[in-house]
């Protein structure tokens, strides 16, 4: 192990042992759950871990709050998107209804498509669902969006390369 890593390692451990209990706590304050906030503070310590610069954290607790901040909403989203996909799986027929893999698998997937497009600047993301979903053709989304149909071309393009460049990233 290099000087440099041993630094990074000592740095590490200092950050979780002086500030571990407190953002467990700062979590379960906001989530009002032990065992879901001990994992959201794990998952914050990782991200922390995985970022490689925590020799040059000046103020620990502010920037531990700013990434469990981060980690949170997309906590509160995956839980949204959960209970979405659980109400429309009730609503099926019993005979519909996947099973326990499949659920959990699509569940995966629709949590994977919905970080696609939130990673899609708004506009964009908009012209996309439009087309995707509402089935809008490109001059229907320009006037809904108030901009050209050129315009409206160019973000599907930056839509479907964004989602092809992660799909390929990502294996699927």
């Amino acid at each position: 192990m290099s000087a440099a890593e041993l630094v990074q390692q000592q740095a590490m451990h200092v950050l979780y042992q002086g500030h571990h209990g407190w953002l467990t706590g700062w979590l379960r304050h906001k989530l009002g759950c032990s065992a879901q906030a001990a994992d959201l503070a794990q998952d914050t310590f990782v991200r922390v871990l995985a970022a490689r610069n925590v020799t040059r954290i000046a103020e620990p607790r502010a920037y531990l709050a700013t990434v469990a901040r981060g980690i949170l909403v997309n906590w509160y989203r995956r839980q949204e998107l959960e209970r979405a996909w659980l109400d429309a799986v009730a609503r099926l027929p019993e005979a519909s209804v996947p099973s326990a893999e499949e659920r959990y698998l699509l569940l995966e997937t629709l949590q994977r498509i919905d970080a696609m497009l939130d990673a899609l600047a708004p506009p964009v993301r908009r012209a996309f669902l439009l087309s995707q979903f509402d089935g809008m053709t490109y001059d229907a989304i320009a006037i809904e969006l108030g901009v050209s149909a050129i315009t409206i071309k160019r973000y599907m393009k930056q839509a479907f390369l964004h989602c092809l460049l992660l799909a390929d990233r990502d294996g699927a």
